[in-house]
């Protein structure tokens, strides 16, 4: 399904201060009209938003999934229809991203993964670092379709539909996973 060009208008929870929204549809704007002042400028605002999203899904990745989700944005800049919808299109980029870096690592895995870190993890546990890795070692142990579930549900906040539609999978898809991910993060985590 392509990107139509609706979504939503911020990055969402947690995301900190940044550029208003006109500000941001300004940057894309200029983008798209090819200034690399301004596409500087908006992957600077992006990256973070986009890292915080990779990180919990592709794990140690999470980098090299920011920055190819970064790269995929870059090119596609052109195509995106409204500048507002901005957040959302790279949200799903990024999920998109970082499910193919934890696919080709599981693919790949010949031995045991280190230890999963990331810039950001959810507030609450930026207070208690002990917290922090406690969470990044169950994560870990999560199939990556499981992860994605979790972080768009519990951390960026979706509801089950918006999940659905991102992930391209029906409702019913998306409330097993997450039941089969609870599941597995409750067991995990005792």
């Amino acid at each position: 399904m392509p990107f139509d060009g609706t979504g939503e208008a911020g990055p969402g929870p947690g995301a900190g201060p940044g550029p208003g929204a006109e500000a941001v549809a300004e940057l894309v704007r200029g983008a798209q009209r090819g200034d690399a002042l301004a596409m500087d400028e908006l992957l600077g605002v992006l990256a973070p938003y986009v890292g915080r999203i990779c990180g919990p899904i592709a794990l140690q990745d999470g980098p090299d999934a920011t920055q190819e989700a970064l790269i995929v944005v870059f090119r596609g800049i052109g195509r995106l229809k409204e500048p507002a919808a901005l957040f959302g299109w790279a949200r799903a980029i990024a999920v998109r991203e970082a499910i193919r870096w934890a696919e080709r690592r599981r693919r790949r895995q010949t031995v045991p993964v280190e230890r999963a870190e990331w810039d950001e993890l959810p507030a609450t546990t930026e207070e208690d670092p002990e917290l922090a890795s406690d969470i990044a070692d169950v994560l870990r142990r999560l199939a990556p379709e499981h992860r994605a579930v979790l972080v768009l549900r519990h951390v960026e906040g979706l509801g089950e539909q918006e999940v659905a539609e991102l992930l391209e999978v029906p409702v019913g898809t998306v409330r097993s996973r997450l039941f089969r991910a609870r599941r597995s993060f409750r067991s995990g985590w005792g």
